[in-house]
Order: C-alpha cells, then sequence, then structure tokens
C-alpha cells in the first residue's frame, strides 16, 4: 500500500462478538498517514465477563498456584469456537492477560520482556500488576552449516547464561571451540542490542523475585525455553510464562519448565501468532524504546515522592505574568504548560498532567499566558501569533533560572495553546527539544508547522471528531518527528475516567525520550568518603596560608605570577567582600611593582568609562547616560569597589601618563548607554556623521526599554533587524580612524569599543533566542576580544588584570560548560592565546554570607551561604584547615595532589542570584579544578560585600561615579 494511503483496519470483539467502537467509525490498531509517522489508537478493552477464564482464575484463588497449571481460555476441553479468539493489537492482549495476572497475588513480581514483540504486551501486565517492567534477551545459536537449526541460546543478564540442547550437539559433533566463539559473537550482539534499547539501565536482580516472561505468542517455544532456565539460573524464586497465545501442545510442555503457564489461547490448531491479531505490524526500535520508557515511567512515578520538589511562584517578564515553577531534584528537562483558551495556570487538567511530570523527574513551568484584561478577550484568547510570544519570553525566562537553566526545553500545550507552542518551538528552533499537545489546535500554527524542529506528539480524544481531523491535518504538514495518539472513548477535555492519566503517561514517555539532558548526579545528602590524611598532609605542605588581604603579606604571595601579560582574578561570587578586597590587594601589587596598567572588568564598557573618567586627573566628557543603574547594581555599587576606585585614582594622580592605569569593561550588556556615546563622541567631533549613525541606530527604538524584545522581533520576521545598520556604524569609525584619532586618541578608541559593543550586542540578543549556549560564547568572545583590544592599544609591553566571576575566567574546557555543554569562556581563550603568559587564578569559600537576589531584578538580599558539599572542591579545601590559603598549581605541583585535583568534583558558582533550596542543581557543576586554574585563592568563611544605597550622580568628582 502506498505510504501516503490510509489503511484502515477494523475489528470485532472476540469475546462477546459486539462491535466496539474505536475512535471514528469503528477505526483501530495502526494507521499510516506518511513517512516517519504512525497514528496508534489505543484498543478499548472489552469489559463483558469471560465465563471459563473467571471460573479459572477464581480456582486458582482457592487452591493456589501450583507448578501443575496452565491457565487458559478453556482447559482440554476447549469452548467451541475458542480456536477462533483473536486480539486486537498486543496492548489488548498485554491489558487481558495484565488481568489475569493481577487477581494470583504473586509475590514480588518482575515482568521481563521478550522484544521486540512482547514489549507492548509485557508494558500493559507491569501496568496491571504495578511491577517493574525490563527486558530479557535471547540469541539463537545455530548449528555449523544448519543456522537455522537451534544448537542452544545465549540468554542476557549479569552473568549471561548459554542454554545447549545436548542432542542437537550430539548429532551436530559441534566441539567447544565452535560454542565459544559462538558465545563471544552473540555476546557482543547482545550488549549491542542492550544499549540500543535501554541504554545503560542495568537488568532487574530476578534473585527471590517472580519472575513473569512475557511475548506476544509463541511458535516453538525454543526461546522461551531459553529464557526460563537462565532466569532460574540467576536465582529467580518462581517463573510463569505469560503469553497472549502458542499451540496447546507448546503450552502444555512450559509446563515442565515453569511454575506458572497463563496462556489465554492453546491453539489446538495453529497457523502463526501473527494470524492470531488484527494488527501485528512489525515494531520498529523507536517504538520498542517508547514503550519501555513508559513503563519505566510508570515505576517513577509511583516510587517518586512529591516532597522532593523545590515550588516557588515567579513572575514571567516583561508584564510579571504570575505562574509557579516546580523543580525535582535532579531535573532531568524543563517542561512549560502553555494553558488553552479560558484557562489559566491553575488548570486542574494541566495541574495533574504537571504533577505527574515532576513524579518521573521533569521540571515544571505553568503560568498565564494572558493578563486579566487579555484573558476577557475572546480575539485575545485566539492570537495565537500573541500567544506564541509569551510562550518565547517565558523560555527566555527559565534561561536565566540557575536550577533550570541547563535543561533541555519542552513545551506541552492545550487547546489553543497547542498552536501556540508549536509557533513557538518553530520560532525557538535548537532550543525546544520536545512539544506535546493535549486535545489541542496545531492547526492554528498554520504554514509554521513546516518549520518546527521540535519532536512532536498530538494527543486527542476518540469522540473529539473535530480535533482529531485537524490533528490529522497539522501531523501531515509537520515536518519533523512526529506521532498522534487518540484515546479511545475521550472527550476534548480529557474528563472520562483514566483518559488523563493515559495522557499524562504518554506525555511521560514522550519527553523522557527526548529531553536528554547531560549526565547529573544523584542529588541529596552525600557521605564523601573521607579524604587520605596523607593527601590532607600533602596539601597542607602545599599551600601558602594567607594573612588578611590588607596586610602587606597577602598581595606578595602573587608576585611569581608578576610576568604574565594578563592575570585573571576570578570570584566564586558576585556578592563576597573578601574577594573584592583580595582581588584589590593583588591588583595594586601588580601595577605598581610589576608594571600592569589595564583592569578589565565583568561590567558593561560604558558603565566602567565612568570609572575610568574618575580615576583620570585629565578633563574628560561626562558620560550621556548614568552608570551601574542596571540590575545588578551592589556588582560595582558596593564599598569595597568604591575603595578600589580611590586606590587606582591616588595612584593615577601621582604616576606619569604612561604608567596611568585604565578601567574597562568588558561585558555587552549595555547597548542603549553605547548607543548614546557613540552619538555623543560623533556629535562632537562629525555632526554629519553623527545624523547618519542617529538615523541608522533609530532601528532599535522600539526596543529600548526591553533590548531582549529586539531578538524576538528579528526572529518573527526572519532576519537580523538591525544588524546591517550596527555594523555599518562601527566600519564608517574605523574607516575613518586616521581622521578622527587625531582629534583625541582615547576618546576615539572609546567611541569604536562602544560601537563593537553594539554590534556584539545585536547579534547576541538574535542569539538568546536560539540556544544559550551560542549566546554565552558570542558574550565571551566579546569579553576576549574587548581585551585583546585593549592590550593592543597598550603596545606590545601592555599587561591587563581581569575580574571577573570563576565561571569566566576558568578554562571551560575542564568544567561541565565544555566537556557538556559546548560552551567556551574568556579563560579557555585567553590561555589558547597567550599559553602560560596568561595566569587563571580560582576564588573559593566554604560558608558565609553573600549579596545576592533570589529572582532577576529582584532587590539585593544578605543571605547565608551553605556549607560546602561534601563530594566539592570546597570540601577538600576546608578540611585543610586553613582559614585562608592560595594553591599554586603549577608544574612544582606533586603528583599525587594534581591527581586528587585534577579528578572532577562539584566546583560551586554563585552569581548575582543564589537560592540555597536548590543549590545542587542551581549552582554546583563538575569541574577539574587543577586545569581549570593555575592557581587557586581560600577563604574558608566569607561575608557579603556592602552595597550602596546613594543615587549615581555626575556632580563632586570625589564621589563619582558611586555617589558617596
Amino acid at each position: 500500500m502506498h505510504p501516503f494511503m490510509m489503511q484502515r483496519i477494523t475489528c470485532s470483539c472476540r469475546t462477546c462478538g459486539a462491535v466496539h467502537p474505536h475512535g471514528r467509525g469503528g477505526d483501530s490498531g495502526s494507521r499510516v498517514q506518511g513517512p516517519g509517522s504512525r497514528e496508534t489508537i489505543a484498543a478499548r478493552p472489552c469489559l463483558q465477563p469471560i465465563p471459563v477464564i473467571n471460573s479459572i482464575v477464581e480456582d486458582l484463588r482457592r487452591h493456589g498456584p501450583s507448578s501443575e497449571r496452565t491457565i487458559a481460555h478453556g482447559s482440554h476441553g476447549m469452548v467451541k469456537g475458542w480456536q477462533d479468539f483473536r486480539f486486537s493489537d498486543r496492548a489488548e492482549a498485554g491489558r487481558m492477560l495484565g488481568t489475569h495476572l493481577a487477581g494470583l497475588s504473586l509475590d514480588r513480581p518482575i515482568v521481563y520482556a521478550l522484544p521486540r514483540g512482547g514489549v507492548p504486551v509485557a508494558l500493559e501486565v507491569s501496568r496491571a500488576l504495578k511491577a517493574p517492567l525490563d527486558l530479557i534477551l535471547v540469541r539463537k545459536i545455530g548449528a555449523p552449516g544448519a543456522p537455522e537449526l537451534a544448537l542452544g541460546a545465549l540468554v542476557d543478564g549479569a552473568s549471561p547464561q548459554m542454554v545447549i540442547n545436548e542432542e542437537v550437539r550430539r548429532h551436530t559433533r559441534v566441539t567447544d571451540d565452535y560454542l565459544q566463539n559462538a558465545r563471544a559473537r552473540e555476546l557482543r550482539e547482545l550488549e549491542r542490542r542492550r544499549v540500543r534499547y535501554l541504554g545503560q539501565r542495568g537488568q532487574t536482580d530476578p534473585r527471590g523475585r517472580t519472575v513473569i516472561i512475557v511475548d506476544d505468542g509463541l511458535a516453538t517455544g525454543a526461546t522461551m525455553k531459553a529464557a526460563l532456565i537462565a532466569m532460574k539460573r540467576q536465582g529467580a524464586g518462581r517463573t510463569c510464562v505469560a503469553v497472549p497465545v502458542a499451540p496447546a501442545d507448546v503450552a502444555a510442555e512450559m509446563r515442565t519448565l515453569a511454575d506458572l503457564v497463563v496462556c489465554l489461547n492453546p491453539a489446538p490448531v495453529f497457523y502463526g501468532v501473527g494470524g492470531f491479531y488484527d494488527d501485528f505490524h512489525q515494531l520498529s526500535d523507536e517504538e520498542t524504546v517508547s514503550l519501555l520508557q513508559q513503563g519505566w515511567s510508570d515505576s517513577a512515578r509511583a516510587a517518586s515522592p512529591q516532597d522532593d520538589v523545590s515550588r516557588r511562584q515567579v513572575a514571567i517578564p516583561p508584564l510579571g505574568l504570575p505562574g509557579e515553577l516546580t523543580v525535582p531534584e535532579a531535573a532531568r528537562g524543563l517542561v512549560l504548560f502553555a494553558h488553552g483558551s479560558g484557562s489559566s495556570r491553575l488548570s486542574p487538567r494541566n495541574r495533574a498532567v504537571a504533577d505527574d511530570l515532576n513524579a518521573c523527574g521533569f521540571a515544571t513551568l505553568l503560568f498565564d499566558l494572558l493578563t486579566p484584561a487579555e484573558a476577557a478577550d475572546r480575539k485575545t484568547v485566539f492570537d495565537i501569533a500573541l500567544l506564541a510570544e509569551r510562550i518565547v519570553e517565558a523560555v527566555l525566562y527559565s534561561a536565566g533560572e540557575p536550577d533550570v537553566s541547563d535543561l533541555p526545553v519542552g513545551l506541552f500545550g492545550a487547546s489553543t495553546g497547542g498552536g501556540a507552542a508549536l509557533v513557538a518551538a518553530a520560532e525557538l528552533t535548537g532550543r525546544i527539544v520536545a512539544v506535546v499537545s493535549r486535545g489541542g489546535r496545531p492547526d492554528l500554527a498554520g504554514p509554521r508547522l513546516q518549520d518546527v524542529g521540535a519532536a512532536t506528539l498530538l494527543i486527542v480524544g476518540g469522540e473529539d471528531h473535530p480535533v482529531i481531523a485537524a490533528n490529522r491535518q497539522a501531523l501531515a504538514a509537520l515536518r519533523c518527528e512526529k506521532q498522534l495518539e487518540i484515546i479511545p472513548g475521550a472527550g476534548h477535555l480529557f474528563e472520562e475516567p483514566g483518559t488523563l492519566d493515559a495522557v499524562a503517561q504518554r506525555a511521560c514517555a514522550w519527553f523522557e525520550r527526548h529531553l536528554t539532558p547531560a549526565e547529573r548526579r544523584a542529588a541529596g545528602p552525600v557521605q564523601a568518603a573521607a579524604e587520605p590524611d596523607s593527601l590532607l598532609s600533602t596539601l597542607r605542605r602545599t599551600v601558602q596560608p594567607l594573612p588578611e588581604p590588607e596586610e602587606p603579606g597577602f598581595a606578595a604571595a602573587f608576585d611569581r605570577y608578576g610576568s604574565a601579560r594578563v592575570v585573571l582574578l576570578g570570584e566564586a561570587t558576585h556578592g563576597t567582600s573578601e574577594f573584592y578586597r583580595a582581588r584589590a590587594a593583588i591588583t595594586r601589587r601588580l601595577i605598581e611593582n610589576h608594571g600592569f596598567t589595564i583592569v578589565a572588568v565583568e561590567a558593561d564598557w560604558p558603565d566602567a568609562a565612568a570609572i575610568d573618567r574618575s580615576i583620570d586627573p585629565r578633563p574628560r566628557p561626562a558620560p550621556r547616560t548614568p552608570p551601574f543603574t542596571r540590575f545588578p547594581t551592589w556588582m560595582w555599587r558596593n564599598r569595597e569597589a568604591a575603595d578600589f576606585t580611590e586606590v587606582l585614582r591616588r595612584h593615577n594622580a601621582q604616576a606619569p601618563r604612561d604608567s596611568r592605569v585604565r578601567f574597562y569593561g568588558l561585558d555587552l550588556y549595555g547597548m542603549n548607554a553605547s548607543i548614546a556615546e557613540v552619538l555623543g563622541y560623533l556629535d562632537r567631533v562629525d555632526p554629519e556623521a553623527g545624523r547618519e549613525a542617529r538615523a541608522r541606530y533609530a532601528c532599535f527604538d522600539p526596543w529600548t526599554r526591553e533590548l531582549a524584545g529586539y531578538g524576538r522581533a528579528a526572529l518573527s520576521r526572519g532576519h537580523a533587524v538591525c544588524e546591517e545598520q550596527a555594523t555599518r556604524t562601527l566600519i564608517d569609525l574605523l574607516q575613518k580612524e586616521l581622521h578622527y584619532a587625531q582629534q583625541g586618541g582615547d576618546d576615539f578608541f572609546d567611541a569604536v569599543q562602544n560601537a563593537r559593543l553594539v554590534a556584539d550586542a545585536e547579534r547576541y540578543y538574535r542569539a538568546m533566542y536560539h540556544a544559550s549556549r551560542e549566546a554565552w560564547n558570542l558574550r565571551d568572545r566579546h569579553m576576549f576580544d574587548t581585551l585583546k583590544h585593549s592590550l593592543d592599544r597598550a603596545g606590545q609591553d601592555g599587561k591587563a588584570v581581569v575580574w571577573a566571576h570563576n565561571s569566566h575566567i576558568g578554562d571551560a574546557r575542564f568544567t561541565e560548560m565544555g566537556t557538556t555543554r559546548g560552551e567556551l569562556n574568556l579563560g579557555q581563550l585567553c590561555r589558547e592565546a597567550w599559553g602560560e603568559a596568561a595566569v587563571l587564578v580560582g576564588f573559593g569559600t566554604h560558608a558565609g554570607t553573600v549579596a545576592a537576589a533570589s529572582e532577576w531584578d529582584a532587590p539585593v538580599d544578605i543571605k547565608t551561604v551553605r556549607p560546602s558539599r561534601p563530594d566539592s572542591h570546597e570540601a577538600l579545601c576546608h578540611e585543610i584547615g586553613y582559614p585562608r590559603f592560595l594553591l599554586p598549581m603549577g608544574r612544582d605541583l606533586s603528583p599525587s595532589v594534581r591527581t586528587a585535583l585534577t579528578q572532577p568534583r562539584l566546583e560551586r558558582y554563585i552569581g548575582v542570584i543564589y537560592r540555597p533550596e536548590t543549590e545542587r542543581w542551581s549552582h554546583y557543576s563538575e569541574a577539574s579544578l587543577a586545569e581549570e586554574y593555575d592557581a587557586f585563592v581560600w577563604f574558608d568563611e566569607t561575608r557579603a560585600v556592602t552595597p550602596l544605597s546613594g543615587m549615581v550622580g555626575t556632580g563632586d568628582e570625589e564621589t563619582y561615579p558611586f555617589g558617596l
């Protein structure tokens, strides 16, 4: 049949003789709709009584299972016509098997499926018994010269078992060498298949348990026999064969091997297993894996405690739309919910599905897509473009939440939210991994359907006929991996008993299959092994204890790095006093004793230029916009930074011009301020060029209040709206360098760097909508380029001290950033450019207080820093026992210490947001300390910086720019 022609399979129930409606007009089984897609309609189980089976089950209840009993549809005296008993599909057969097995009170059952056909049957059995689902893999060993003749079989497991038919072996005269070679060959194939189906999951231990081996039917029973023998060898307590159909004589033979045999149809006339099914299509590997994941989701949902999650109320910018973010420990992915028309984040159906996803290990974000006023307007409720925009904004918001920022993202849409979710997925190609639509209107996504790259599952109620048609239309238009599932008996709202559970099961399985993040360690209490006394003793001899940062001996310890071209000084938080004071002392030493003349910091260029002007004795133009007014203001407007600025001011007042220190900003967020600085410069030196640049930069005017909105607009329009304008202004400046520089080289350099910032920021805000990795890499490349331009301007003898967070200055190649997320950073780029002339110095702490916020744009709080985790580098440093020390990690580091510090451990990174309640996932990441840094500075206990509350002004130069 041509793949684009629909095959219709109908069935009648072989138990009661009635024709049951499945979906529309009795649809059942499998419907092929195009390349790469499958529509699966779950069969509705017949609810009519089965007297013969019921009597047998009742008999078992009275007498108990025994090794001499076979449960069957009919015994030796078959019910008339019973040999024609058929199943609509494997799932229906599994449900019927599960019904009978559930009444037997089996002791601690485990369900093992023989793949691939046994998997859908076993899934339903495991659900009925609420038992673990696993695979048992068997490979036939053929006789030499006659591979179709079964000499034996190899059965997978913790200890693989080889089962040999001794009679065949005698007749074929097989040697031991032949068997060993065959065993090695089939072991490799078993391992390949296990990895394909199960990944790294180990097989469930059968010892002492009731082992139920399930297949979709038996023909000769050879594979089942091998599996039974192997399971007994592995210590199974009891064994049970469970199959829908088998030849009567084979079913009887199984009684000699198994403690219990359940066969729904022991057929005296057998014409192949497939002859007893209406739908007996060959399962693909993808279907098999998906079904297994559904079973694992069920087990996770049953076992996962709901109080192991963090829940908090959030506000989605820019409108502050209310939402609830729920994050389980060791979350495997984040799912954002897009509710349907007339609903909200409080939708009971979406919240029920979200609870199930939380139990499966997924973080969820439920939020209102509309303001109350918008929700009251029916036209707005169906504005798919607006709803999609709100979803995009929520995805970007989640990228800034530390505990979910590195998780793969999926969308769950209901009703009109389904169409909006697909439009958002089309716009956020590369960032959205999977989409599930429940009773949705994906057709409302229109032409954007062909742009969706995320794997998409469409779930529709079997009684929701108009929506079924709309989903089939959308399925045909989608070009991504896709699937349509119809839940029998369900209406549009899935209010019928069990139907919403079916949605949750399928959603969990779909997201489990597609949201596959980097490996994350198990969370919770950690009992780390105590470090050997010999290692701690060696570390105590290796580190250099330090006095307080204000004492001369502190900074003198860093003279060893005075010959470097660039010294990068990190920080484990953005709000710790000791880190600022230590960096100030080290920088002052490098300036006064080793000729460093550049301080480059993690701040925007125009903001840092305000400090540069304040420490320069020469009169220079005031900034066009107030500095340090963007969140987080306390990062530079704090007492410690102000004190350091005063040190630089005094130094420059006494130093010759060529020894004066310049203060530069490396970051790129200050686009508006940089535009103002470029225009101000051109207005002074070339008014006509200023008018041209003002006209070009006017392209950004609609987004000056919310620059992230620029990237959203560029995404919607399909092109970089202002890229050419930003680049053209920079090119014009560079082409007139000779003319402009004659009127003031410093001012020209400042203008060019601001123009570079605008050009890079334009690309950055566009990249935010595609992938966080791309945006991060662009930002750190901008930092490196800015540092390099600053050094180039200073000449070949120029030397710089960099202040930035550990996440920027530690070499990303030796952290999860590089090894898992594909991110680079400033420290890595500096090492690649300058080799050993770049020195990377990390900073760390065990406990204390820190200045940080709980949410982006929230006020600063003084928070308590939790003691470091036992499995972290910080815990190892804490065990050394010194309040402060320097740990050099150069060539002289002893092999034992280098090995210990190269071993990946967790390292803590606290940014401007700190959430102690989710600290493991928000703030810890694996790193190899000895390779990430060239040295590490330790403060065992630290305190928060002192934020300044005064408004920034441009008045008294003694207080500017901190407003003291």
